[in-house]
């Protein structure tokens, strides 16, 4: 957790007050903390992600089967996949900035774990499973629709930002779609990258990541935005 962050600015972030603190806290720990750590014997988030993975599977099916009343299971199954995937959880993460309160050892902290989507959306579902043992069904159900199942359209349109402007550029445009890479900094094992796509010649978007394919998927998503503006109209996948 980083200086000058405390649980009570996260749970004001998120509009839940924990009764039983230490449930928050374990929800932010990962594993590397832990092994850092001789005395504390404080447990990592992995129990809380598996129960609030099964929460969010819930949730996320009860919404999904209330709102399309007449897809089939299959259909159902793929959109419920692309909400709750590694990429769209760490997308909500970065929203309300979770990667900042989680705990880490130092070498993960120098590796850039801070921002890596495999612990950002598993804390995020360990967070879920950390208010569902504190609270109970309910204040789960309100916080995955707050910060997952909320604005889903916007959400969906930068899941699949770079097959979206793909098919776009191919089918209707007939143009040709390329990325740059403008800038690469910091150390090696905790850079930042800024690219930029074109469409044709012409400029469509930025993006910065801490990858080059998080940058390129940015800087699409930065396009369709752009697009959007001009009435063009994207594919649901």
């Amino acid at each position: 957790m980083r200086e000058g962050y405390d649980l009570n600015m996260l749970e004001k972030r998120i509009g839940y007050t924990f009764r039983n603190k230490e449930l928050l806290k374990q929800a932010l720990t990962h594993s590397s903390f832990i092994n850092e750590q001789k005395i504390n014997k404080t447990r990592d988030y992995e129990r809380l992600e598996f129960l609030g993975d099964a929460v969010l599977e819930l949730v996320s099916s009860e919404f999904l089967f209330r709102t399309h009343r007449s897809l089939p299971e299959g259909e159902l199954t793929k959109m419920r996949a692309s909400m709750v995937c590694e990429p769209a959880l760490a997308f909500c993460a970065r929203e309300i900035e979770l990667g900042e309160f989680i705990r880490l050892g130092r070498g993960e902290e120098l590796t850039g774990g801070r921002y890596r989507e495999s612990i950002t959306s598993d804390v995020m579902e360990a967070v879920i499973g950390a208010i569902y043992l504190d609270g109970g069904m309910e204040p789960a159900r309100n916080h995955i629709n707050r910060f997952i199942l909320s604005d889903l359209e916007n959400k969906q349109l930068f899941y699949d930002s770079k097959s979206n402007l793909q098919e776009l550029a191919q089918g209707t445009l007939k143009k040709e779609i390329r990325y740059e890479l403008l800038e690469e900094s910091g150390p090696e094992h905790n850079k930042t990258f800024v690219v930029e796509v074109f469409m044709g010649e012409k400029s469509l978007g930025k993006g910065l990541g801490r990858t080059k394919k998080a940058a390129e998927q940015q800087a699409a998503y930065d396009a369709l935005l752009f697009l959007k503006e001009q009435g063009y109209v994207f594919k649901k996948h």
